[in-house]
């Protein structure tokens, strides 16, 4: 299985050793055609602006959305949830393949950046919960009824997936816990 990330800005590379990790080959995407031959992508975080005027620039924005829209497995982290949310505050563009709203830089400035306790759905395996290292993050404000709250901060759903889109406001490639990459590699399997 080869699996692009988005490596136009952001911890794209963090990406690609947690996947390297567990065995799997990871690629930078960079152009339209770099989606070529990846069976799933990673959207990382980042700086989400930044991110849709690179990708508008190479094509990426309109590639990215029709593989999806095709069925190919995504997981987007922090600035990657924005980049595919439906609804952001404040407006912005965005892809709007994910069935949420979030808020940007909801739970602060970066001096606010913490790693805090996620407690995760049963069916994520044991412990039943893991860090959430959270820098800029944005707030998910609401789920659409297609989409599966997997993880929670306080009560606010941090870890959602709607098909086949796995999406974490948090950064699971700075931690050792590898289930938000294995949840997509057996979305990808399915």
């Amino acid at each position: 299985m080869r699996v692009g990330v988005l490596a136009l800005q952001g911890d794209f590379e963090a990406h690609a050793a947690a996947l390297g990790r567990l065995g799997v080959e990871a690629v930078p995407v960079r152009t339209a055609e770099g989606l070529e031959g990846v069976d799933a992508l990673v959207l990382p975080g980042g700086e989400s602006t930044t991110m849709l005027r690179l990708m508008a620039v190479e094509g990426l924005d309109g590639a990215i959305a029709a593989r999806v829209r095709a069925g190919m497995p995504v997981l987007a982290t922090c600035a990657g949830v924005v980049l595919l949310a439906r609804e952001v505050n404040p407006d912005q563009p965005s892809l709007g393949l994910l069935d949420v709203a979030v808020r940007r830089n909801a739970y602060g400035r970066q001096v606010a950046s913490a790693v805090v306790p996620v407690r995760l759905a049963p069916a994520l395996g044991e412990p039943p919960g893991m860090e959430g290292v959270f820098i800029r993050a944005p707030r998910i404000t609401r789920t659409g009824p297609g989409v599966e709250p997997l993880g929670w901060r306080d009560g606010d759903p941090v870890l959602v997936r709607q098909d086949r889109i796995v999406a974490a406001t948090f950064h699971p490639e700075l931690t050792a816990d590898s289930r938000v990459h294995r949840l997509l590699l057996e979305t990808a399997r399915a």
